[in-house]
Order: structure tokens, then C-alpha cells, then sequence
């Protein structure tokens, strides 16, 4: 083959540091728009960002040159730096350090994209502790609970 090909996707979730409730209505859509340019901007395709007011979901095509680990990092260095500029009052912004990275494949897509856009409607019955340790658990990741969410 004279070329190689992939698909690489990948749901993200990871929230704000300490879990601190910092991602209010009124620029939270802006946000997801700044993150979806940011994976743009970095041969990466942004299928569905969203979240609440203290964590994030995305579904991203990530091409398969790039690792998961830098492309997260790419969204949350970026992001982060963008709340600081823009956002009044945030200087103490800043994301929790790990994240969560789930690969799913195509036939996944719109379920997952439904899941993301329904985060707050979610989020009336489950904390993100609850969603998180259930994704954990549902792709089979070992976690030790003392340092679960860091």
C-alpha cells in the first residue's frame, strides 16, 4: 500500500479541576466551539463537544499518527489558555490532570453524540463521580477508588 489509513475515534471526558462547578451557560457553548477549533486546527475532527458545569465530553476523529494522550492535551492546554484570556474572573481556571479516553466505533456515533448533547438532562440523576466510575466499569479499566478522581 502506497498510503496508510485509519479511524481513529475517541469519547474524552475529563473535568474541571477539583470538580469545581466553573462552566456556566452563558459561555460554556463558546467553549465547545473553541475546542472544536482547536482540534480542527490539529488534523483532528470534532464530531460532538459538551458537558456540564464541571466536566466535558468529546467525540473526536483523531488521526491515527497522533496518540489520545496528545490530543487531549492539545483540547485541554488550548481550551484552558482560551478561559483565561476570555473569560472574566477565571484566572484560577484550570483542568483536572487525567482524563478518560474510550474508543468506540462507527455504528456508536450518534448514540454517543445523543449522550454528549444530553449531558445536562443526565446529569439530574447521576453525578459525574457515578458516570465516570460507570465508564470504568463498563470498558473494563481497573481504578483504585482512593485516587479515583485524583
Amino acid at each position: 500500500m502506497a498510503h496508510s489509513y485509519g479511524s481513529c475515534l475517541f469519547h474524552f471526558a475529563f473535568s474541571t479541576k477539583n470538580h469545581q462547578h466553573l462552566l456556566t451557560p452563558e459561555w460554556r457553548p463558546r467553549l465547545w466551539e473553541y475546542m472544536g477549533g482547536i482540534a480542527k486546527a490539529n488534523t483532528m475532527k470534532s464530531l460532538c463537544i459538551g458537558g456540564t458545569s464541571n466536566h466535558v465530553h468529546a467525540l473526536l476523529l483523531v488521526p491515527p499518527r497522533m496518540a489520545p494522550a496528545k490530543a487531549v492535551q492539545l483540547i485541554k492546554g488550548g481550551s484552558s489558555r482560551w478561559v483565561h484570556e476570555s473569560i472574566p474572573g477565571q484566572k484560577d481556571f484550570a483542568w483536572q490532570e487525567g482524563y478518560g479516553v474510550f474508543s468506540i466505533g462507527f455504528s456508536q456515533v450518534d448514540a454517543t453524540r445523543r449522550y454528549i448533547a444530553n449531558q445536562e438532562e443526565h446529569h439530574r440523576t447521576k453525578t459525574f463521580e457515578e458516570e465516570y466510575r460507570a465508564f470504568l466499569k463498563k470498558h473494563e479499566i481497573a481504578f483504585d477508588e482512593e485516587f479515583f478522581l485524583g
